[in-house]
C-alpha cells in the first residue's frame, strides 16, 4: 500500500522569512501560529536543529494563523510582519512566542516599543494592505499545500507527518541529507 505524500505547493523564495544558509542541503519550513501552544513548543526543536546543522539547514517560517480558535493569532502575525518592515522580524517572532498569552493590540504596540522599533511606523505597517496580503499569501500557500493545523513542517518541500519533537525532526532532516542530489 503506497502512502500519500503532501508537497509544498509554493516554493521558498527570497521573500520568505529564513534563517540559515541561502543554498542549504535542507530547508525546514514551518507553518505556524503565534497563539498556538504547539507551535511555541516546536521552537525548542527548531533551535536545537539550527545549532546542530548551522551550515546545512535553512529554517523558513510562514504564517498560518488559526483565527477561528486563536483570536489574537492574526494580529500577532501582523505585528511580526510590521517588525519585519523595520528589519526585526525574528526578534518580534521570538518575543511573540515568549509572550503568547498577551497578544492584544496594546501588548503588540508595547512590544514594538520594548524592542526599539519606531512605534508609529509599526502601527501604520500593521494596518497596511501589504502586510495583510503577506499574511493571506502565507495562509493560502499553506492551504494549497494541505496544511490543516499548526505547526506543520515541510522538509525540502515534503510534508513531515511525524511529531515535531527534536528526534523526529532530526530523523527527517538526516534522511534528506543522506539522499543523493536529484
Amino acid at each position: 500500500m503506497s502512502r500519500l505524500v503532501a508537497h509544498l505547493a509554493t516554493p521558498v523564495t527570497d521573500e520568505d522569512h529564513a534563517q540559515g544558509p541561502p543554498d542549504p542541503a535542507v530547508t525546514l519550513l514551518q507553518y505556524g501560529d503565534y497563539e498556538c501552544p504547539y507551535t511555541r513548543m516546536s521552537r525548542h526543536s527548531i533551535d536545537a536543529l539550527q545549532r546542530e546543522f548551522p551550515d546545512t539547514l535553512r529554517f523558513v517560517f510562514r504564517h498560518f494563523p488559526l483565527a477561528e480558535i486563536h483570536p489574537h493569532a492574526r494580529a500577532a502575525a501582523f505585528a511580526a510582519e510590521a517588525a519585519g518592515r523595520q528589519n526585526d522580524f525574528w526578534t518580534m517572532h521570538e518575543h511573540l512566542f515568549e509572550h503568547q498569552h498577551a497578544l492584544k493590540d496594546a501588548n503588540l504596540h508595547q512590544y514594538a516599543i520594548d524592542l526599539g522599533l519606531e512605534p508609529g511606523q509599526f502601527d501604520r505597517d500593521r494596518a497596511s494592505p501589504q502586510v495583510a496580503r503577506r499574511i493571506d499569501r502565507d495562509r493560502a500557500s499553506g492551504e494549497r499545500s494541505g496544511v490543516m493545523g499548526t505547526p506543520t513542517f515541510y522538509v525540502n518541500g515534503v510534508r513531515h507527518d511525524g511529531s515535531f519533537d527534536v528526534d523526529s525532526l532530526r530523523a527527517a532532516v538526516a534522511t534528506v541529507m543522506e539522499r543523493p542530489p536529484a
